[in-house]
């Protein structure tokens, strides 16, 4: 009899199990307004020979002034994350969300392009001095690229609204999820959720193209980006505080989400930004 009953509970606990894997994603409604975006995502490394510092100021610098020169540009961010980013986001089991400190991200350079002219045509004189000038500080650049159905910004407070904490969020797709639910999840059900929470002042998310190396081999500096460490998508997400923040990881909201995180992602790195420069926006050159 306790061999039956023993039975019946594995092949529940099976079937449950199954059930669970072949889950497919919600679609979830949202009235908040989005623009859809030809977006990019550089994750930077910077030189660990020189002072960490030295290498961000050149970025904000220097080479930012490169950049923000591309004619083919509606805004140009930089991202400075937090020197010491352990991640934001809360255990989740069988989920990576401590960043593993030997590929900790120092900076994201986060472009927007006016079309996709643009981004074949335009920048091109910019495009070689930024690749030469990439050596003088960064160790490692590895490119993320998005397209506009699959990168949208949602409006979720007002342009002018106060941002003094944020956090970029990546995330990597579990092994055996398609790459259709995988986007579903992220674009369908994970964005909106969020949007409907009025927690955030910003809301971005992007689901990457598969990334190619080809795609961004700047000279003399790492491009490594071997399957177990790549990216798939990723969240910015803005708050007018850092207690608002604080209070949103810690929320039921994040709880809740972080169960269905685990039937498609197999890492969630949430970092803190430090700083976001903006240095191009509207297409108009402002710093």
């Amino acid at each position: 009899m306790k061999k039956i009953s023993l039975i019946i509970v594995l092949s529940i606990a099976t079937f449950i199990g199954g059930y669970a894997q072949k889950a497919k994603p919600v679609k979830v409604t949202t009235t908040v307004k989005s623009e859809k975006h030809l977006s990019s995502t550089i994750a930077l490394w910077m030189r660990t020979d020189k002072p960490r510092q030295e290498s961000m100021d050149h970025w904000k610098g220097s080479h930012a002034q490169i950049i923000a020169s591309n004619p083919g540009l509606w805004q140009y961010r930089q991202l400075h994350l937090a020197e010491n980013n352990t991640g934001l986001w809360p255990a989740i089991n069988g989920v990576e969300t401590a960043i593993p400190q030997n590929r900790k991200i120092d900076g994201v350079a986060d472009v927007t392009l006016k079309s996709f002219y643009a981004g074949l045509f335009q920048g091109k004189k910019q495009h070689k001095l930024a690749f030469a000038d990439e050596v003088n500080f960064l160790k490692r650049s590895i490119l993320y690229i998005a397209y506009p159905k699959n990168a949208k910004w949602f409006e979720v407070a007002k342009s002018e609204s106060k941002i003094e904490a944020s956090s970029i969020v990546f995330f990597r797709k579990k092994e055996g999820v398609s790459d259709k639910d995988f986007k579903k999840f992220i674009n369908n059900e994970l964005t909106p959720t969020l949007a409907n929470t009025g927690m955030l002042k910003e809301l971005r998310n992007k689901v990457y193209n598969p990334w190619k190396q080809k795609d961004w081999l700047t000279p003399n500096v790492m491009h490594d980006n071997d399957k177990n460490d790549q990216f798939q998508a990723s969240l910015i997400l803005g708050f007018t505080y850092n207690t608002e923040m604080e209070k949103f990881f810690a929320s039921e909201v994040v709880k809740n989400l972080s169960e269905k995180i685990a039937t498609y992602c197999s890492a969630v790195n949430a970092y803190e930004i430090f700083e976001t420069i903006t240095f191009v926006e509207n297409g108009k050159k402002i710093r």
